[in-house]
């Protein structure tokens, strides 16, 4: 079982549009609705999958109690923890060339009861979870240290954690040890204070976080694809994509995929790069199902390309 914890979950419309004329009234072709939050979406995608998985998360007004019933209806088992704020709402525009436009408001401020009461929900449902997948911004009201706190009960209460955050949170928890840390290229530069530009540079940058005290560094680097960092070696995978229709939390059904395949070494790898092409080639956060990945087009090697210019550099 994968129980995953999120600060600051939302409810989130996605709209697809033929073009973003700005002042212009602009029609959509479709649109969904959905529960967001990127351990909502971990969630969400480990239910598609067929995995047991449980949603620890702060819900509070009509979107809040939106987000509790689409989750109930996918099959995934909610744990809500009231907070008095309003659970935000979120908007997403996506273009047929792939561009995401997104409107994301900044949430509830918790309160120092409620960060509490969200750390003993965690404890309290914890018992018999695989892992436990920490994912997503903070909130006001949280701490950076808060990650490094729920970490460091987790380990206490014998637990693998998975952390995927950004910024200040995610150094903060690094010297809680964490399992395994899932940032992008963009975290993953900002978390070193330099430049990205080749494989090899991702490469280091892992290893600069595993020094840091991160057990295994699982790197999402866009288009090129994903690396794995963990002390029994390092792995590069990738996969075609035949046209990207919405990346939204298609790194979340990467991590999703990471963890069901058992969350180390290159097969879980594999399953993460599977889930992840796939996650992109659906509409909105509509997360994969066992019928949507294909296995055989994903191609592992230990041998990293790392001179490979990536495709997408983070410059600054």
């Amino acid at each position: 079982m994968i129980l995953t914890v999120t600060p600051n979950p939302s409810l989130d419309r996605t709209y697809e549009i033929p073009g973003l004329d700005r002042g212009e009234v602009v029609r959509a072709a479709g649109e969904r609705m959905d529960p967001g939050g990127k351990g909502v979406n971990v969630s969400r995608a480990v239910a598609a999958a067929g995995a047991p998985t449980l949603a620890v998360l702060p819900l509070g007004g009509a979107p809040g109690a939106l987000v509790a019933d689409l989750l109930d209806a996918q099959g995934i088992t909610v744990h809500p923890v009231p907070v008095a704020g309003q659970t935000r709402s979120n908007i997403a525009l996506a273009e047929p060339d792939g561009t995401l436009t997104k409107i994301n408001a900044p949430g509830p401020e918790l309160s120092a009861r409620e960060a509490e009461s969200l750390l003993a929900a965690v404890a309290e449902r914890s018992a018999g979870a695989d892992w436990i997948a920490c994912c997503g911004s903070l909130p006001r009201g949280l701490a950076p240290a808060w990650y490094a706190e729920l970490v460091a009960r987790a380990h206490e209460a014998g637990a693998r954690i998975a952390l995927d955050t950004s910024g200040p949170a995610l150094l903060a928890a690094l010297k809680e040890r964490p399992d395994v840390v899932k940032p992008n290229a963009e975290e993953l530069a900002e978390a070193v204070g330099r430049p990205l530009t080749t494989i090899g540079d991702a490469v280091a940058a892992a290893e600069e976080l595993r020094g840091a005290g991160a057990a295994a560094v699982l790197a999402s680097l866009g288009a090129d694809g994903q690396l794995l960092v963990e002390a029994s070696g390092t792995w590069f995978a990738s996969a075609p994509v035949d046209a990207v229709r919405s990346n939204v939390g298609a790194g979340d059904s990467s991590l999703a995929g990471f963890l069901i395949a058992g969350g180390e070494g290159p097969s879980a790898l594999a399953s993460a790069v599977a889930h992840g092409a796939a996650a992109v080639q659906l509409p909105g956060s509509a997360m994969p199902t066992p019928g949507d990945l294909v296995p055989d087009a994903v191609v592992v090697t230990a041998e990293v390309p790392l001179g490979r210019p990536l495709k997408e550099p983070v410059t600054r």
